[in-house]
């Protein structure tokens, strides 16, 4: 019967004092993650954080998703209003329609920028659970 084939096909014995095995432990389980996922995050030099704290990101980033979508609808239908008030010659002033375009606009960058922030960092995580 043959072997199946492992993914990662390289064996690494490390010896550490009892400092430093204490500290190895005491990291691995306060993320959550085992001792081969924390030394490989380790090795690509990953911010390793807990498995909670990438489930609460990734939560934060559907979150942003979602509400850029509606931002973005929001402008949609502003512009809508806007065309239809034009057809029909009832104009709201357009200083008003101008602030709150620019409103939207200003939050919809916001939540932009920092829903790209937040997918930066989970894109940094390294799967590394076989």
């Amino acid at each position: 019967m043959r072997k199946a084939k492992r993914k990662r096909n390289h064996n690494v014995n490390v010896w550490m004092n009892d400092e430093e095995y204490t500290y190895l432990k005491n990291a691995v389980k306060q993320n959550g993650i085992s001792q081969q996922s924390f030394i490989i995050n380790a090795v690509y030099g990953a911010k390793i954080i807990s498995s909670i704290e990438i489930a609460v990101l990734i939560g934060l980033s559907k979150t942003f998703a979602d509400l850029e979508r509606q931002l973005r609808g929001m402008a949609t239908n502003i512009n809508q209003i806007a065309r239809i008030a034009n057809t029909c010659k009832n104009v709201p002033a357009s200083n008003e329609l101008n602030n709150l375009s620019s409103s939207i606009e200003k939050y919809r960058k916001e939540s932009e920028r920092i829903w790209r922030s937040i997918r930066s960092l989970i894109g940094h995580q390294r799967p590394t659970e076989p």
